[in-house]
């Protein structure tokens, strides 16, 4: 087996390059590893494609690093939140391009893509302006248009607790992309608030096997985005 802990923030996203494609996970607040956006914003990658739920909030964690200029795409399903003020500036003045996808759509396009499936059919989008440029086919007398599985360079996701050999237990709901992501990504980076000795982890409680993940790096206390933003904190 191998040891995948990492001592610092800095190092487990040491080498994301510059036009890398970057899963992000997160619901909202709920499971977005703060801290290694952060950390990825110190590096200094540029030119990114991001994959996510949605644009972040305020102007920490997935706001900050679009607010930085890292971004040059997004592909989400929620660009304007409740709290989301930097994605709508940036992109009506024409510095960050989007792909907008459905929930479903885009959860089904990432562990399609980790599945090493290419394409498949659903009727989410028939009749949309999200179809535009898109095959249509009929099955059964209904329409479906073909979506293409999306993979990454890299992906950063926050777990509860790990253990050294990257096998992952989230917290609840915290879960949401994480899993998926982690299958359909070529590097996955990991924060965890916890990370144990091999057989620590209830086998039954795993959610991502080690074979998945390459790098888990211990955050204590992670950040929450609803507490930073109300107190006002900002980053870098």
């Amino acid at each position: 087996m191998i040891d995948k802990e990492i001592s610092t923030l800095g190092q487990a996203v040491a080498d994301v390059a510059d036009g890398a494609t970057v899963m992000i996970g997160g619901f909202g607040e709920a499971g977005s590893p703060i801290e290694l956006i952060h950390a990825l914003i110190d590096q200094g990658a540029t030119d990114l494609t991001v994959v996510n739920n949605n644009a972040g909030s305020g102007e920490v964690g997935l706001a900050a690093l679009l607010k930085a200029g890292r971004v040059a795409k997004l592909i989400c399903s929620f660009p304007r939140t409740a709290g989301s003020s930097v994605f709508p500036d940036l992109y009506r003045s024409g510095r960050i391009s989007l792909e907008l996808v459905p929930q479903g759509s885009l959860a089904e396009r990432i562990r399609a893509g980790g599945a090493g499936i290419p394409a498949f059919y659903t009727p989410t989008t028939v009749g949309t302006p999200l179809e535009e440029g898109k095959e249509r086919r009929t099955f059964g007398g209904r329409d479906y248009v073909l979506e293409h599985g999306l993979t990454a360079d890299f992906a950063l996701i926050k777990c509860l607790r790990a253990d050294r050999y990257g096998n992952l237990v989230y917290n609840k709901t915290a879960r949401n992309f994480g899993p998926v992501m982690a299958t359909a990504a070529a590097t996955t980076i990991v924060q965890a608030a916890d990370i144990v000795e091999a057989g620590e982890l209830d086998p039954e409680a795993v959610v991502t096997p080690g074979i998945f993940v390459d790098r888990v790096v211990k955050v204590e206390n992670p950040a929450h985005e609803s507490e930073l933003i109300a107190r006002g904190e900002t980053y870098p």
